[in-house]
Parts: C-alpha cells; sequence; structure tokens
C-alpha cells in the first residue's frame, strides 16, 4: 500500500481500490493494537496512519473535495472489516464518516477548509446548544455528549436551535424547531473527560463544550435539507440517518464476525472441560455455527440488497421515498440485532475461555452490548416500520 500514497500519507483518488480490499488491508494492525487502544481510549499513531493511508475516513465525502462517494452498501461492508477488527475503531470511522456526509450540504469554502487537509476528521455528539444570530454568523454556546473519535478529529461540531436577534426561535416551514451544526476546528473546544464505560471505552465519547465561540455564516450547516444539499449525487440523497444505521449494522455484525471466527477456530482444536471429544465432534457446536453462519450472512446480504435497491432508486429518480427509508430502517435494526444473538452464542459456548480479558470473547462481548445500546438498535424502530407497512405515516427523528 505505501507505494501507492502521496507524501503526504493518503491514497490518492485516482489509486484507490476497493475500500473493502483497503480496511482488509490495514485489519491486522488495528486487530494488533485494539487492546492497546482501549486501555488508553485513543487510536494508536499506526492505526490512525493506516486509517489515513487508507483513505478510509473519506468514504461518503463527495468527489468535489476529494472523497469518493461509495455506495451505502459498500460502507457497511467497510464497517464489518473494520469492526471485526476492533469494535471502537469502527465505531469511531462510522461516526467520523456519517459527520462528514455533511459536506454535501455545506458551503463549498468550509467544506475545502475543513476536508481540504488529507487528514481532517470531523465529530460531534448528541445535544442541542444555543446558536444567537450576529452579523456574519453566529455566537454559539453549548454542550454535547457521546463525541467518539474527538481525539483524532481535527473539526469538532454541535446541533443547535437558532435564535433570532429579536429573541425568537427560528422555525421550519412546517412549524418545527429549526437546527443548524455549527463547525470549528478542535482547538478552540473545551472536553470532559467523562467516558467511564464498560464497552467501546475505545471510542472515547466525551462530552464537549463550546463557549460563546462565534461561527462564521458558512460554517453552520442543516444536514438533510432538500433546499440546502450542493451535491446532487445518489448518495446524498439518502438521509444521515441512513448512512448511520447502516454503518452502525456493520460495527455490531463486524463484531459478531470477530467474535463467531474466533470461536470457530477455537473449537477445531479445544477439548471441554469435563468432555471426551473435542468441541468440533460435537453435534451442538456443529448445528450452532451452521445456524449462526446463517444468520449473519443473511442479515448482510438482505441490507446490502435494500441498500443496493435504494441507491439504484435514486439514482433513477433523484430521489428515495419512505418506503426505502423504512427498508433501511428494518434492515439495519434486524441486523444489529441478529450480530447481538451470534455474539451471544459463541461467548456462552466458548465457557471459561470468553472470560479471560484480553481474550479474543471478552471486550467483543462488551463492545456488542455497547453497540446494541445506541439508539440505531431500538426496538422502538420496528413500530415505526410496521406503522408504515399497515399504511400509517410514522414519523421520528431515526426513521
Amino acid at each position: 500500500m505505501s507505494a501507492a500514497l502521496d507524501l503526504d500519507g493518503v491514497t490518492p483518488m485516482r489509486g484507490r481500490t476497493d475500500p473493502v480490499a483497503r480496511a482488509r488491508a490495514i485489519a491486522g494492525i488495528i486487530e494488533r493494537d485494539a487492546p492497546t487502544i482501549e486501555a488508553n481510549k485513543r487510536f494508536t499513531p499506526e492505526v490512525l496512519d493506516a486509517l489515513h493511508g487508507a483513505a478510509l475516513f473519506r468514504t461518503l465525502l463527495p468527489r468535489a473535495y476529494n472523497g469518493e462517494e461509495v455506495t451505502p452498501a459498500t460502507f457497511f461492508r467497510m464497517q464489518e472489516v473494520i469492526a471485526a477488527a476492533d469494535g471502537s475503531v469502527g465505531w469511531c470511522l462510522c461516526q467520523a464518516s456519517g459527520c462528514s456526509f455533511s459536506a454535501a450540504y455545506l458551503a463549498p469554502e468550509a467544506a475545502w477548509e475543513i476536508w481540504g487537509d488529507p487528514r481532517a476528521v470531523l465529530a460531534w455528539g448528541f445535544g442541542n446548544g444555543v446558536a444567537q444570530v450576529v452579523p456574519g454568523g453566529y455566537r454559539v454556546s453549548g454542550t454535547w455528549g457521546f463525541a467518539s473519535g474527538n481525539r483524532h478529529a481535527t473539526w469538532m461540531g454541535g446541533h443547535c436551535r437558532v435564535v433570532e436577534p429579536d429573541g425568537s426561535i427560528r422555525k421550519n416551514a412546517d412549524g418545527t424547531q429549526h437546527e443548524r451544526t455549527m463547525l470549528v476546528r478542535r482547538e478552540k473546544v473545551r472536553f470532559h473527560d467523562v467516558w467511564n464505560v464498560v464497552g467501546l471505552r475505545g471510542t472515547n465519547s466525551d462530552t464537549y463544550t463550546f463557549d460563546d465561540i462565534f461561527v462564521p455564516e458558512e460554517f453552520a450547516v442543516c444536514r438533510d435539507s432538500d433546499e440546502e444539499r450542493r451535491i446532487d449525487a445518489p448518495l446524498y440523497k439518502f438521509t444521515t440517518t441512513n448512512l448511520y444505521a447502516s454503518g452502525f449494522a456493520g460495527v455490531s455484525m463486524g463484531i459478531a464476525r470477530g467474535m463467531l471466527d474466533a470461536f470457530t477456530e477455537m473449537a477445531k482444536t479445544k477439548t471441554a472441560a469435563a468432555m471426551t471429544k473435542p468441541m468440533r465432534e460435537s453435534e451442538v457446536i456443529q448445528n450452532g455455527i451452521a445456524r449462526c453462519e446463517a444468520k449473519l450472512r443473511s442479515a448482510g446480504a438482505w441490507l446490502v440488497e435494500v441498500l443496493d435497491e435504494a441507491h439504484d432508486l435514486a439514482a433513477r429518480t433523484g430521489e428515495i421515498t419512505m418506503h426505502e427509508r423504512a427498508m433501511v430502517r428494518l434492515a439495519t435494526t434486524s441486523a444489529i440485532h441478529r450480530a447481538k444473538e451470534v455474539a451471544e452464542w459463541a461467548y456462552h459456548e466458548a465457557g471459561a475461555s470468553a472470560i479471560m480479558v484480553g481474550g479474543p470473547f471478552e471486550r467483543r462481548m462488551r463492545d456488542i452490548h455497547a453497540s446494541a445500546q445506541q439508539v440505531q438498535g431500538r426496538t422502538a424502530h420496528l413500530e415505526m416500520c410496521g406503522q408504515h407497512f399497515l399504511g400509517m405515516n410514522p414519523s421520528g427523528r431515526f426513521f
């Protein structure tokens, strides 16, 4: 790979192979450093260099800004590969990729200032600050949580309600509260070291604060707004939520794949305590591995099918309908839960081997449960999908 890199360490567009193949090429480095990433709550320099060298942070970035504009299905498969090596790295890659999706809605001069740096990473978290309208832009204050990957980010974003000069809250045409995301350089932001969790520790998803920061108008973006979309490509007909759901489904699927592969290798040689024959000769183990393979592969194949159908529709018609969004939500939520079932089976059948710190099971089990707790894994999503299939009109931020 090194021969194909520019001097800045990032693969140029013309030299990029399939991102799934590039992910496989660096997976060994990520898996090797996974324990260190978890212990220190940050990527090792070698892992960060590998991700930038493979240009994996730029897969959802518009081609106009030297991004790749891959299909959502390709993005999902890439996420699987990285998360199989380490869930925290997969999680941060998904979060940063979803943030880069906003470049399609951003003023070009601002997008170039952010992503003109080949090692640019934008991160943000969940919450709602206040952006006070002032000449030329906004004065922004607020605190947000769950800022995954903030330690290697170069820019941070904060989602805000907008307060007009007369003190009124800006509304959308339908009467809902308007939201804009304010983008600032990382060094202007105050961080709070509060990430003390059982799983996905390596994401360091800390809380952060904007303290009355001035943000120029061109660095304020309204995501998923048809009126403000500046890149008219099929990928950007998907919502940010569609891509986050797909990428985080890939994280759960990848963690489960890592668990199942590790278990399968162990079962080839291990004889469980108090047993007289190897695990590989057990019909329970044989049946379980086969069922888990079918569960993972069918969930992944169905999600790819749904994503490809939606992308093809966007390419043909210029839009994605509510039906496609419902199918993406159903397929991604289903994939997250099927992955958790596979991981739980592998962990249980591994016996006492699974509880050893530093082994192939213990960290992954914590990581997949943390992954499934995130909003993209909510079982309530199924209710909204059911409402759609029954001819109702579901609504919700994560649909």
